[in-house]
């Protein structure tokens, strides 16, 4: 099945409302320069973890109009998922709230999904993409576990693993996230709470037959603080994600899904002053 809800005869003539979903977890040194670029006329939804710094007191300073909302289990997953339930905007953009995301490439990514996609994904190996942040080793993963995904769901993704994203709201139908209601499990976290969101939400809206359009971005360095990310582990629980998606989708006689588009839109520039990444940019 393929949607289109933003474009064709039932496109808005209007100019589509946006929300951004930023979640946090200590990063109140980090909002002074996202919050900067991020655009005055969308809602900002902020996702708190438990932050033990000023990242909420920080946040309302920076923007008085601030949603702010704690989220329910612990986990990336679970945090965009409780943004997901506040937005009010006909698109949703998902950013990090640690600066290597740039909140200047969001009306690209509106503009994808105005222009025709369900999902605007981005993409560090797309040609005008580039990663400052990314290891020899992540890359490595990162390119083995895009290829199986494409092998298996019949996807020609470039980066599986990046977490800027933007959608129509109407996509939210056919993610199937974890209820942000539900309990934590003794562990924890649900499946779909982690860093495997991205995985789970790329396959779920190709194998639902959206329309996907790749999105180049440029990743800047973490500016403050360490990621929360553990290459290994959360590497094991993307291909655990690879693995059960395809099991569900088998049952469901969904496998086949549509190439993503590339969208007519600017190519991003390189941050001033930065240096040229270690490493040969590859297409995953």
């Amino acid at each position: 099945m393929t949607t289109s809800p933003v474009h064709g005869r039932g496109r808005p003539a209007r100019r589509p409302s946006v929300s951004v979903v930023v979640p946090t977890l200590n990063e109140e040194r980090n909002l002074p320069a996202v919050f900067a670029r991020i655009p005055a006329d969308v809602e900002v939804i902020l996702v708190d973890g438990g932050s033990v710094d000023r990242t909420v007191e920080v946040a309302r300073e920076l923007r008085p109009s601030i949603v702010i909302t704690q989220q329910t289990r612990a986990g990336k997953g679970n945090a965009l998922a409780c943004g997901f339930a506040e937005a009010r905007g006909d698109i949703i953009v998902m950013i990090d709230a640690d600066g290597s995301t740039d909140p200047g490439e969001i009306d690209r990514f509106v503009a994808a999904v105005h222009g025709g996609a369900d999902f605007a994904k981005g993409s560090r190996f797309r040609e005008g993409g580039d990663s400052y942040d990314i290891t020899p080793l992540r890359r490595l993963g990162n390119r083995g576990l895009n290829g199986l995904v494409n092998t298996l769901f019949g996807t020609r993704f470039t980066d599986l693993c990046y977490g800027y994203n933007a959608f129509h709201r109407s996509v939210l139908d056919h993610l199937d996230l974890p209820s942000i209601d539900a309990p934590a499990p003794a562990g924890g976290r649900l499946w779909g709470d982690g860093f495997e969101i991205e995985t789970l939400i790329n396959i779920r809206v190709a194998a639902a037959g959206l329309r996907v359009t790749e999105v180049p971005s440029v990743e800047a360095p973490r500016q403050y603080g360490e990621s929360n990310l553990n290459t290994f582990r959360d590497g094991m629980r993307v291909l655990r994600t690879i693995v059960s998606e395809y099991r569900r989708n088998a049952k469901r006689s969904r496998v086949a899904t549509p190439a993503p588009v590339e969208a007519p839109v600017p190519l991003p520039v390189r941050p001033a002053g930065a240096a040229e990444p270690a490493g040969e940019r590859r297409a995953a």
